[in-house]
């Protein structure tokens, strides 16, 4: 049985979806595809304890700068604003 039956934010329905969550930690950011519910009406996301759990686990990871077992996908860059 899921905690909630309708989004807790606005009362939508509420279905389950694969999503990517975006975790910053530090200098580092990670892109993780999780399961959670979606509300169809103003895209709330719920996650479950496990997932929150996990989440936490891959921000202190990203913090100690323990990236060895997480995938390369590129280089990230600041843009500085322009002076014009």
């Amino acid at each position: 049985m899921k905690p909630f039956d309708k989004c807790p934010v606005c009362g939508g329905e509420l279905v389950e979806k694969e999503v990517e969550k975006l975790l910053r930690g530090g200098i580092h950011t990670a892109v993780f595809k999780v399961h959670a519910d979606v509300c169809l009406h103003c895209g709330e996301r719920l996650y479950s304890i496990e997932t929150v759990r996990r989440f936490n686990q891959i921000r202190q990871k990203l913090e100690r700068q323990e990236v060895a077992e997480f995938q390369p996908l590129g280089q990230s860059f600041q843009v500085r604003a322009s002076t014009e």
